[in-house]
């Protein structure tokens, strides 16, 4: 079980990284940062000042994309340099190259997310895109996460509606886990299927309020956090990842990764798979419109062959992973007749 050793929330705390960095560790003198050119541009002499009081050398590397190409290039160049640890400053393609990095060169990682769009943010998984499907990989848990949430509240307010989506997500992800425990006596936490449920619920309870203020993305965030180390003490992706995933991805493969947002895919999976399972589908609808994330394929440009499709294909992104649709076994007509009734199309 990996737990962060330090968690720092709140505004204009990007400005105490160095702190913050010490604070773990007061031998570190040397990080690598991974991050997207725009978030280089807007924070980086913020952060260099606050690495010159802490007397710690730093080295910036920009990546394009999340996939195994740009790690495999980034690293050889990181390798060189040995640093004592790896930060990824971004949203969750930068955060997913810096942990797997980190992972693969045997260095700890400080994850700061610039947006809260998913829960990678927090957890010891990353998801990099391989030459034909995205893969999702277990490395190691962020030693410790630092959100500035005046920084998240600058970001498109889309990414905090897609965060919002991906938290949904864990309502019919435990139900998964639940049914592998009853069909296939698989292991069951317990506790974190119960952290990752409660992420969900704040979500489904607040949701009117999230996106007025800072206050809402707060809450936003550290639901995220939470969820995140949910599968830290699963030791899995389960409490967070279940038949709504295996959807997102399905779609991210079939449309070459033009549909959207992973958290809006998330949510649009999460309704049609509530409906499977019985859920209140119709509620799961109403709190993804409160949080202004989508509720319909035609939103993320998605058609109903797209929709219809990914369903057929979804278990075969993870078929060791047994979920509703590894019982359900969709042909065409139900899977469009499902997709239907959940107003998705």
């Amino acid at each position: 079980m990996e737990l962060p050793r330090k968690i720092l929330v709140g505004d204009n705390v990007i400005s105490e990284l160095g702190n913050f960095i010490t604070d773990i560790n007061n031998r570190i003198s040397s990080v690598v940062i991974i991050s997207g050119e725009t978030v280089r541009n807007k924070i980086e002499d913020n952060i260099k000042k606050s690495f010159e009081k802490s007397h710690i050398s730093n080295y910036w590397f920009t990546r394009k994309d999340a996939s195994f190409e740009t790690v495999s290039r980034i690293k050889i160049e990181i390798e060189e340099l040995k640093p004592d640890i790896i930060l990824g400053i971004g949203g969750g393609k930068s955060v997913d190259v810096g942990k797997m990095i980190a992972y693969s060169i045997r260095k700890s990682f400080i994850s700061i997310p610039t947006s809260a769009s998913h829960d990678g943010i927090s957890s010891p998984f990353v998801s990099l895109k391989g030459s034909n499907k995205p893969h999702s990989i277990k490395v190691n848990t962020p030693i410790g996460i630092l959100a500035d949430i005046k920084l998240i509240s600058e970001a498109p307010p889309r990414l905090l509606s897609s965060g919002c989506g991906d938290l949904i997500g864990k309502l019919t992800a435990v139900k998964d886990w639940e049914l592998a425990r009853d069909d296939n006596n698989e292991y069951f936490g317990a506790y974190s299927a119960y952290l990752a449920k409660l992420s969900a619920d704040i979500i489904m309870n607040k949701s009117k309020e999230l996106l007025l203020n800072e206050y809402g993305v707060r809450t936003i965030i550290e639901a995220l956090i939470s969820a995140g180390v949910a599968a830290g003490i699963a030791g899995s992706s389960r409490p967070c990842s279940g038949s709504e995933h295996l959807f997102s991805h399905a779609l991210e493969y079939i449309t070459d990764g033009n549909c959207g947002l992973h958290g809006e895919r998330v949510g649009l999976g999460t309704i049609i798979m509530s409906k499977l399972y019985g859920m209140d589908f119709e509620r799961i609808i109403a709190v993804l419109e409160n949080v202004k994330a989508p509720v319909k394929a035609n939103q993320i440009n998605l058609t109903e062959k797209d929709v219809v499709q990914s369903l057929l294909i979804a278990q075969d992104m993870r078929p060791e992973r047994y979920t509703i649709l590894s019982k359900t076994k969709l042909d065409k007509k139900s899977a469009y007749e499902l997709a239907k009734s959940a107003k998705v199309i």
